[in-house]
């Protein structure tokens, strides 16, 4: 039950992220793709720049969130419903 309304959250903000315009987050349209120092970076950062939700799982009380583009994927973990740190797994 739990992993459902996480699912439907990270959902509801994936959707949001995409239909609001940019207002000083992530990168501008044409703007030159850059790596998050470290390899590490936001669920944000990582949706604007293309990135699709793989699968979600929970650890504790926390969720760990895959992400995948391409050859490249991150693990992110959910902090909180607007904070999350994520790490480059390849």
């Amino acid at each position: 039950m739990q992993l459902a309304a996480l699912s439907a959250a990270v959902l509801l903000m994936a959707s949001g992220a995409f239909a609001q315009e940019n207002q000083g987050f992530g990168q501008k349209l044409g703007a030159q793709d850059v790596a998050p120092p470290g390899d590490q970076a936001s669920m944000g950062e990582l949706l604007s720049r293309g990135y699709e939700i793989k699968a979600a799982v929970p650890n504790g009380n926390k969720f760990v969130v895959f992400m995948q583009k391409d050859q490249s994927a991150y693990a992110c973990e959910m902090q909180s419903l607007t904070a999350s740190r994520c790490g480059t797994l390849n």
